[in-house]
């Protein structure tokens, strides 16, 4: 039996795996010991990565849809009639007549989103669309606006945490257990703000429960003590931020007492956790990938903290946000000249950098599929995404799809997107290909490091890596040129080619390796990355480009406070997107070991919600929004704020994103809205 060492590809984390493979079939998988990131220990999602792999819902060959109905075609088939269609739409209705629509599984997997935008960009199409336009780039976009450049969290350093909207036992749940062992033994002080009372808030912790959409004003309240009391970082402050004196004088507003007022948190308690923070040296917000984003409020409330580690002297100091080596990959973008939906309409999100983000406002997708305005979508690509399942606003989707003339999926397995579209082309999954893996300095785990995705078995049945698809797609539509790669090895030695790795560097370290260190306090022979070189608490360009240059709490659209007559008829909040570790968005349902340890969604309401409208623990009950209603079971629990529903993401009978308005939408970054909407509940018995 041979054993290989890969990363599991299945999220962000980039575990490091055993993979136990005979006679090419793929036995058992474990993790890696003394592993970088996991240590041996894998999340239960990765523990049933054999049935992931083997699931019988796997796509087994190219698929057309023939008078209703899925009929097997070849490679060649699917491609021809494809590439005839996409370029005749295109002489009929130009190039952006495409959209590319890609599922999480695009950001981690380096060589599927980089080909996707080689033959999208290659076509002519500015519209390719991916989670980071609804979930991770205004985070990004938000320290780029204060520090010019994205600084990463390093909790494993920290002495002080502020878990914000974030429970890591979920989806980091290596920095879950670290931050357990360290509370033990003394190491580490951990705060939550959370609406959901997590298991780690019930360890020795302080815990505060804010109202939906109201960490704004919060963490402005505690900008606000810490100047006043003047405990911020007199000499980070003095020589390496602008704005301070507009900030201070800003921020006199959101007293503690202010801030209560508007979040039910009290006023003491802010003072406290703003104190502890500010005389932490090592002290660092975390946060979950997009929860905090998905406000209406969310670029602002990501800019306060990103102002609360500045003034603290918490930026480029161990256990604080850091600048991790980031490892450079050859890009395959091609340059185009048309500017990506949103453009115009959302400049700040679009506009602020020089380079663009290479994907449109994914808020205005949908709509465009609809309308036809600004101009005709008659084609769809969807790749590594269950987009029926996973996208906001599921109606509108559905609705879009039906003035299409073309729809393409790619992916592993059939789901609910699949099922609905034209052709089929069956993707392989990550332990059939090679590629680059280890992405781990983009996220909370913080560190420099980088290993080879090996391929573990043979493609199986007739798929094909996602890049190999794109490519062959590209080079029927007679973008050939752009395509010279044949294998795997090929097109990883051309991404580390512009890289100080090798290929065969991670070859000889099939573990990984490190490629670079963090260093701190970089900025003192550089500088930082913004026009003044200094941190920007406020911000000329951001008003420039029409939005306001220091943060302020903003209402979620739908609050009571901002809609008291639609509050009348929804009076609970909604928030969706939880995740559970068994499931990567609407993947894994399938498998029958996960659906026997998680059967069932779950809506969290509280008793006093639950007395409310006579709601037992345990029973199906209706969510209701404007837009429609899903059935769920119900847990009732002390752990969730009265007044709160939290709906987790990614099940198909209990679909959240049915409940969701695309046009509902935080007006700087332009995400849609997921957390802090109206809704009621409906005793279905």
């Amino acid at each position: 039996m041979e054993i290989i060492k890969t990363d599991c590809g299945l999220c962000v984390n980039d575990c490091g795996i055993d993979c136990y493979v005979e006679d090419g079939k793929l036995i058992k998988i474990e993790g890696t010991p003394g592993h970088v990131i996991n240590n041996g220990k894998l999340c239960s999602k990765g523990k049933y990565r054999v049935e992931t792999v083997y699931s019988p819902n796997r796509l087994k060959h190219p698929i057309k849809k023939v008078d209703g109905r899925f009929q097997k075609i070849s490679w060649d088939q699917a491609y021809e009639e494809i590439a005839s269609k996409l370029l005749a739409l295109k002489e009929q209705y130009g190039a952006h007549t495409l959209f590319s629509s890609t599922g999480s599984v695009g950001i981690e997997h380096f060589e599927f989103a980089a080909f996707n935008q080689r033959l999208t960009k290659a076509y002519g199409t500015p519209n390719m669309f991916n989670p980071e336009g609804i979930c991770f780039r205004t985070r990004i976009l938000a320290r780029q606006i204060a520090f010019g450049k994205y600084t990463i969290e390093e909790p494993r350093n920290a002495k002080l945490i502020i878990l914000w909207g974030h429970n890591p036992d979920e989806s980091y749940f290596v920095i879950g257990d670290d931050i357990r062992k360290r509370i033990k033994t003394g190491e580490l002080k951990l705060i939550v703000i959370d609406v959901r009372r997590i298991p780690l808030a019930k360890e020795e912790s302080i815990y505060l429960q804010p109202r939906p959409g109201t960490d704004a004003a919060i963490a402005l309240a505690m900008i606000n003590v810490i100047i006043e009391e003047g405990i911020y970082d007199h000499e980070f402050v003095e020589n390496w931020t602008t704005g301070f004196e507009k900030l201070a004088e800003h921020v006199k507003q959101y007293t503690p007492e202010k801030a209560e007022e508007i979040s039910g948190v009290p006023a003491a308690s802010i003072r406290m956790i703003a104190r502890m923070f500010a005389n932490t040296k090592g002290a660092c917000i975390l946060e979950g990938i997009g929860h905090m984003n998905q406000y209406a409020n969310g670029l602002q409330t990501e800019r306060c903290f990103g102002i609360l580690m500045a003034i603290t002297g918490n930026i480029d100091r161990p256990g604080g946000w850091v600048t991790c080596p980031q490892i450079r990959l050859s890009d395959l973008r091609v340059p185009i000249e048309e500017k990506a939906l949103g453009y115009d309409e959302y400049p700040l999100f679009h506009q602020f950098n020089k380079t663009p983000p290479p994907y449109g406002s994914a808020s205005m997708m949908t709509e465009a599929m609809i309308t036809g305005k600004p101009y005709p979508v008659k084609a769809l690509i969807t790749s590594g995404g269950n987009q029926a399942i996973t996208f906001p606003d599921t109606k509108r989707f559905l609705e879009g799809i039906k003035n299409l003339e073309l729809f393409v999926a790619i992916d592993p397995c059939m789901t609910e997107t699949t099922r609905l579209a034209d052709y089929v082309l069956p993707a392989c999954t990550t332990l059939e290909e090679t590629g680059i893996g280890g992405f781990t300095w983009c996220v909370s785990y913080c560190v420099p490091y980088i290993m080879l995705r090996k391929k573990v078995i043979e493609p199986l049945y007739e798929s094909k890596p996602i890049w190999k698809i794109w490519s062959e797609l590209g080079h029927k539509m007679g973008y050939g040129e752009l395509f010279p790669w044949k294998t795997d090895e090929e097109v990883a030695k051309h991404f580390l080619s512009a890289s100080s790795v090798t290929y065969e560097q991670l070859l000889e370290n099939p573990e990984g390796m490190f490629y670079g260190e963090i260093e701190y306090e970089i900025y003192k022979e550089k500088g930082f990355r913004t026009e003044s070189k200094k941190v920007e608490l406020y911000s000329a360009r951001m008003e420039a480009l029409g939005a306001e240059g220091l943060p302020s709490h903003v209402e979620p659209q739908q609050s009571a406070v901002a809609n008291p007559e639609l509050a009348k008829e929804y009076p609970e909040t909604l928030l969706t997107g939880a995740r559970h570790q068994e499931y990567i968005n609407a993947q894994g349902h399938d498998i029958p070991g996960l659906e026997a340890k998680l059967p069932e969604a779950e809506a969290w309401i509280s008793p006093v919600t639950a007395k409310k409208y006579d709601i037992i623990n345990g029973e199906m009950v209706g969510v209701e929004t404007t837009q429609a209603m899903i059935k769920i079971k119900a847990k009732v629990t002390d752990d969730i704020r009265p007044g709160a529903v939290s709906v987790p993401h990614g099940w198909a009978e209990a679909n959240c994103n049915l409940l969701l308005d695309s046009t509902v939408r935080d007006n700087v970054s332009s995400y849609i809205t997921l957390n802090g909407n109206a809704c009621r509940l409906v005793k279905l018995a």
